[in-house]
């Protein structure tokens, strides 16, 4: 059985008047250290999104969450901070804003698999409640 690693992930929502405070969570962010694992997943609900705001560009809000994920991938697509180490690039992601894209608070854990948590965590904290089986269980945490 694989070792239990560290893990922290930050699910990344989208904030369309940001004087209201209210968003649509859109993706989940997930870096474990120790396996060098560094990644961001996407689902963005139009649909919930143009709930709260009929005039957002849906443009502009896909492409700054494809941004996110290419920052996770690091390298020079990602411009400048795509160069940094991956602890720093996660924690540019997480660093609190107040744009129209923000993240929750970081949250830790112990994993054996980043690539199912993350699927999991996205199935948990973005995807709508009425699309989720309540049947399925947590990867190894």
């Amino acid at each position: 059985m694989p070792a239990h690693c560290a893990f922290e992930y930050a699910v990344i929502r989208v904030v369309p008047r940001v004087e209201r405070e209210e968003f649509v969570n859109a993706g989940v962010v997930l870096f474990c250290a120790e396996l060098d694992f560094l990644a961001a997943r996407i689902e963005l609900d139009e649909r919930r999104l143009r709930a709260l705001s009929p005039e957002i560009e849906l443009t502009f809000v896909r492409e700054h969450l494809q941004a996110m994920v290419s920052v996770c991938a690091g390298g020079a697509a990602a411009g400048p901070i795509g160069q940094l180490p991956a602890s720093e690039r996660f924690r540019w992601l997480v660093a609190p804003r107040s744009t129209i894209l923000q993240t929750s608070a970081a949250h830790g854990g112990l994993c054996e698999n980043p690539e199912a948590l993350l699927e999991w965590l996205l199935e948990r904290q973005v995807r709508a409640p009425d699309a989720i089986s309540m049947r399925q269980k947590s990867p190894a945490l």
